[in-house]
């Protein structure tokens, strides 16, 4: 089991779904938690949550997709902590089902600025707190979408996360040398608050369809998020770990 005990871990969006299990996961392991997301009362839950797992949480109000808030947010860690050891950028946006020509400007705004913007914005915050302590951790939220598209009226969703995968491998690239590990772990078919708002009728089909037979839980990436945060992935950088019940095998 690896250990984290006292380090500083941030997981944006991590109030629901895959972010509050691998907030979770951090702080069975004795780590530092801190939550970011937009939704006091759902934040408030999660924290509570890690409390009666035996871990230490905090809840931090913050937008993604505003600069002026990710600023806000790393500058409270850096001052409250000072230090960042591990960040899973996981907030994320997936638009309604619809074909691309039925789409408008201001979607594609939404769910690039939540999910590549933010990104983007908050690698240049933690790249910045970790080269200077020395080291660190970055995990990246992607998706089977952004190497295969298995979604059809999900073309904003795919390209977002298809992006993803490309910054993270840049970024790996930059700064490994300065003792900045940066990963990213692409989920499938896990059943979380968004997949299931994507209206997916044949919970069972889609399941069948995947060589594992069933569906993915939120807890096994994270699994997969703590072991690429972890020093048992030390020679692990600019790598996209599938968790997707075999997806992409097919």
């Amino acid at each position: 089991m690896q250990d984290f005990k006292d380090k500083v871990i941030l997981v944006t969006g991590g109030a629901t779904g895959i972010g509050r299990a691998t907030a979770l996961a951090f702080a069975r392991r004795g780590a530092r938690v801190v939550i970011a997301g937009r939704r006091q009362a759902e934040g408030d839950k999660a924290v509570a949550a890690l409390a009666e797992a035996g871990g230490n949480g905090r809840f931090i109000a913050a937008d993604v997709t505003s600069a002026e808030d990710l600023a806000r947010l790393h500058r409270t860690i850096a001052g409250d902590y000072g230090r960042l050891d591990v960040a899973f950028n996981n907030a994320g946006y997936q638009e309604p089902r619809a074909p691309l020509a039925e789409q408008d400007a201001a979607l594609y705004d939404r769910v690039f600025d939540t999910n590549v913007r933010s990104v983007y914005l908050s690698l240049q915050h933690q790249i910045r707190i970790m080269v200077r302590q020395g080291g660190g951790a970055i995990v990246v939220n992607t998706s089977v979408s952004g190497l295969r598209n298995p979604n059809p009226g999900l073309a904003l969703y795919s390209a977002s996360k298809a992006a993803l995968v490309s910054l993270t491998r840049s970024a790996a690239m930059e700064y490994a040398e300065k003792g900045v590990r940066i990963n990213a772990v692409a989920p499938g078919r896990v059943v979380t608050d968004m997949m299931l708002a994507s209206k997916i009728m044949d919970m069972g089909a889609v399941a069948a369809g995947l060589p594992l037979r069933r569906m993915g839980r939120p807890e096994e990436v994270a699994e997969a998020v703590v072991w690429l945060a972890s020093d048992a992935s030390s020679f692990v950088v600019g790598h996209v770990l599938c968790t997707d019940g075999g997806f992409m095998a097919l």
